[in-house]
């Protein structure tokens, strides 16, 4: 089975969901040194759909004392029920290192992140963050209401049900969905050249957001994708890097046609055969890109 490295995969190791948030990965204790921020976040909306995404601000306002880094930390996003137990994640590497960061400074940065579709969760869930080393996962003092082993609360997402959702389904062209072998709760799906999304046909302009990464540096030349309905380009971008990213493409009523259901293709310019680039991998699937997230949002 082959898997990129990607920054997106730079997380803690995380247990299965129906641990609660006080037993996870990346082990904590009591403050030894003062604290480094105060960490909060905004979301928007502050209501979103299963399987729908949303944009978090997270903020770090850097303590005028703040202690010196030796290394820089990763941060840690827990999204949580209303009794604790972990729903999904989405720890990353802050955009501005943190051994950048200055005394006094507000770092702030927006994520787009997507709410597991399969969740049965309905209701407010908490944010918990934190920041901690990629070295030994210890975790770092922050200004805030510490909820255990130095996560902190900083907001709640309100979870919807899925009444006016546009069903996006992979019909031709993609692989088997896969799983992260850490337990994380990463799921993709990898595609050839060419895959289809069939989906009903709202009938009004909408959103799509695709959340992918694919490997340029095991194709000749640039790998190219383009998104598009028919005839019609949607959308065409390079991926510069192994790195995950969100694209959020506008599709006009008019472009999704007369017909009932619509296909859209993704197409990933370029494909490699993991068998062929790495010594002794059998993997003999000639692949595209890897999906993580695809959504459409009616406007």
């Amino acid at each position: 089975m082959f898997r990129s490295l990607s920054s997106h995969h730079a997380t803690c190791r995380l247990a299965a969901a129906s641990v609660l948030i006080g037993t996870l990965a990346c082990s904590g204790g009591a403050p030894s040194e003062p604290p480094l921020a105060t960490p909060s976040v905004s979301v928007n909306p502050s209501g979103v759909v299963l399987g729908g995404p949303v944009e978090v601000t997270y903020r770090f306002a850097v303590a005028s004392d703040a202690p010196n880094l030796g290394e820089d930390l990763l941060v840690f996003v827990h999204f949580v029920d209303n009794e604790g137990r972990l729903l999904w994640t989405d720890d990353h590497e802050p955009p501005t290192p943190s051994m950048g960061w200055a005394a006094g400074q507000t770092v702030e940065y927006t994520r787009t992140v997507f709410v597991p579709a399969a969740s049965l969760y309905i209701g407010p869930a908490r944010i918990l963050v934190g920041l901690y080393s990629r070295e030994d996962g210890r975790r770092v003092p922050l200004d805030g209401t510490d909820v255990g082993q130095l996560a902190y609360a900083v907001g709640t997402l309100e979870l919807l049900p899925q009444a006016d959702t546009v069903f996006m389904v992979p019909s031709d062209g993609w692989y088997a969905p896969e799983v992260a072998e850490t337990g994380s709760l990463v799921e993709w799906q990898w595609t050839s050249r060419t895959a289809l999304l069939t989906f009903r046909n709202p009938r009004r302009a909408a959103t799509f957001f695709l959340h992918l990464d694919g490997r340029p540096d095991l194709v000749e030349g640039a790998q190219v994708v383009t998104i598009s309905i028919g005839e019609a380009i949607l959308d065409q971008f390079t991926l510069e890097s192994s790195d995950a990213v969100v694209r959020k493409i506008p599709i006009a009523a008019a472009e999704f046609g007369e017909a009932d259901l619509v296909e859209l293709t993704i197409d990933a310019g370029q494909t490699f055969v993991p068998a062929q680039v790495a010594a002794g991998n059998g993997d003999t699937r000639e692949l595209g890109v890897r999906v993580f997230h695809s959504f459409l949002q009616p406007l």
